[in-house]
């Protein structure tokens, strides 16, 4: 039985050249990115840039209140890096505040649910240490789009519409900046942010007195952490207001948890896969869940891997569900290094791949590792009123309450001197928190993913990072990145990069052959976003699978839901062919709004 090969026809084809590349989940910042490239500016010059205008284009998905992970490979360096970017709990988020208030779990929406904002600090931080350009150069382009508008987009116009009675009785403030004259703004209208481009220029403008770019840079951080910004955001969310719980609630963050908060750079966790090394960011985000799925699969034939027939799908949705119970039993900021080599161990992963069977486990699975009981949460099934958005998280999945699953933006640039690097922006969602007015946006809710429990390895903690969903990918060969890749999609970030990795690894797709191919995912896991739920063999699958496939899945005992043809997923990469001295890009067509460019 050979591997399913690729469709003879995709979407667009995958972009080759010389000079430089780039790929994310909106046009518009894929263009930004190019431009800075053309304009001799490297690919972190480039991507901080493009993760700036992402704060304006797609508002819906992420903002300057919210967090990112992205991995990287200098051209100079022996080993990729991760840029850590996801701000922890504030000082005053104790398990018991949070009980006093009557909540038993974290809300989704509402300033209790927001972690020190971390995103701006870490892009800063890339600039300052791996990009050329001055700041000012670089946010140019975000200021220009905030100031003087950007056309919404229709799914952006749609979450508006499913939260504007909220934003009209209980969050006025972002009804003004989101719903102009009170009405909800019409798909392609021009949206304009002047606050936020107030914030950019100070930030600008907190480095004039310096004498060179890093200091100015620093300038830009120290003001974000300890001025405007800091207060503002800390007085207006300590009102009380309206939570995704029905409750009102007054936020805990203060000024002195901005200033603690610094972005950083640590090791990349890495797994082997058929001659390639996957890199990841560490068990405080959701990184080694592809790492142990990927090791888990490395013991099957091709046969097994293949999504596109039962056997194939049967096996990979199996793999997933084991590692994300190991995920959400195990993982949280106070996993250590030894957990990580346990969990990938020869030994364990042969436990586990001989854990998966002929039929559908409806069963919440996790493994025991040496020296640590798994964590066993609650297993919420979900009530009807939990269910009033499509299945897939291609988008926003937005209840009326504010309630968010899986909105997040992706951006990937390769430049011609072979630095390459993926980050991952989320959080800050303009659904998430009420807008502060004076800053033109409003905080995450990354709290949401911590439990109220202090047997949980990710329970809430002053100090501790939520265990984040953010998961962008780097690939290598012979110790040289080949590939740099991720999506949006919350629960789903892993679960679809690991598909389009099969294809291209073992079924020798080309990226844009393997993000065109029709994916699956399960929902047989403990939700990161409130309210937590669990779907027992949940399955979710793109009607091009097929009916054969998704008949087999059926007769195997999953619980599948078709999605429709076109809806999950929203990849890009891109990569260095070494073999030729090429870079190339591809980026996802569903949604009709990703993009990728380059020559």
């Amino acid at each position: 039985m050979t591997f399913t090969p690729p469709a003879s026809f995709t979407t667009r084809p995958t972009l080759e050249g010389t000079f430089g590349m780039a790929a994310s989940t909106h046009a518009t910042a894929t263009a930004v990115a190019q431009a800075v490239l053309e304009r001799g500016g490297n690919a972190f010059d480039a991507v901080v840039a493009g993760g700036f205008v992402l704060h304006i284009v797609e508002p819906h998905l992420n903002g300057p209140g919210g967090d990112l992970v992205g991995i990287f490979q200098t051209a100079d360096a022996a080993a990729p890096a991760v840029l850590m970017g996801q701000g922890p709990a504030p000082a005053g988020a104790t398990i018991a505040h949070y009980r006093a208030e009557g909540l038993d779990l974290v809300p989704g929406a509402g300033g209790l649910a927001a972690a020190i904002p971390g995103a701006v600090d870490a892009w800063l931080l890339l600039l300052r240490d791996h990009g050329t350009w001055e700041l000012s150069d670089v946010l140019a382009y975000a200021i220009g789009y905030a100031r003087d508008g950007h056309p919404l987009l229709p799914q952006a116009a749609a979450t508006i519409d499913r939260v504007a009675a909220l934003f009209r009785d209980a969050w006025p403030t972002s009804a003004a900046l989101w719903m102009p004259g009170g009405d909800v703004p019409a798909a392609g209208s021009t949206m304009r942010n002047p606050a936020y481009a107030g914030v950019l220029e100070r930030l600008i403008a907190a480095g004039d007195a310096e004498g060179d770019r890093h200091a100015r840079i620093d300038a830009a951080r120290r003001e974000w952490k300890t001025g405007l910004v800091a207060h503002a955001a800390s007085a207006f969310l300590a009102r009380p207001h309206r939570h995704s719980s029905g409750t009102d609630h007054a936020a805990v963050i203060t000024p002195d948890d901005f200033a603690g908060f610094d972005a950083g750079y640590e090791p990349a966790v890495t797994g082997r896969f058929r001659g390639y090394v996957v890199a990841k960011g560490g068990a405080w985000c959701q990184g080694p869940v592809l790492l142990e799925a990927l090791r888990i699969l490395d013991g099957f034939d091709d046969a097994h891997l293949d999504p596109a027939t039962g056997i194939g799908a049967h096996t990979i949705i199996e793999t997933l569900k084991l590692a994300l119970a190991d995920r959400d039993a195990h993982f949280g900021d106070d996993a250590h290094g030894g957990l990580l080599d346990a969990l990938l161990s020869d030994e364990y992963i042969a436990t586990r791949r001989a854990a998966i069977g002929d039929r559908a486990s409806h069963q919440w699975r996790p493994g025991e590792l040496p020296g640590r009981a798994p964590y066993r949460p609650e297993l919420r099934q979900p009530a009807a009123t939990d269910a009033d958005a499509a299945a897939g998280a291609g988008e926003p999945t937005v209840a009326k309450s504010g309630q968010t699953r899986g909105d997040t933006c992706h951006i990937d640039v390769v430049d011609r001197w072979g630095n390459i690097v993926a980050v991952t922006p989320s959080g800050g969602w303009l659904q998430s928190s009420p807008t502060i007015p004076e800053l033109g946006f409003c905080l995450g809710t990354r709290l949401q993913m911590m439990w109220l429990d202090e047997s949980a390895p990710s329970a809430l903690r002053p100090g501790a990072r939520p265990r984040t969903t953010l998961t962008p990918t780097l690939v290598l060969q012979d110790g040289a990145p080949v590939m740099a890749l991720g999506t949006p999609g919350g629960d789903q970030q892993d679960q679809w990069q690991l598909p389009m990795l099969l294809r291209m690894i073992v079924g020798g797709y080309t990226a844009q052959q393997a993000i065109d191919a029709p994916t699956l995912h399960t929902t047989a896991l403990v939700d990161s976003f409130w309210p937590r739920t669990w779907t027992p063999a949940g399955v979710v699958v793109e009607d091009r699978l097929g009916d054969a496939v998704i008949d087999e899945l059926i007769a195997r005992g999953h619980d599948v839901t078709r999605a429709g043809p076109w809806s999950l997923g929203r990849l890009s990469a891109v990569g260095i062919d070494r073999s030729r001295s090429v870079v190339w890009a591809a980026a996802n067509p569903r949604g009709m709004q990703g993009y990728a460019a380059g020559r």
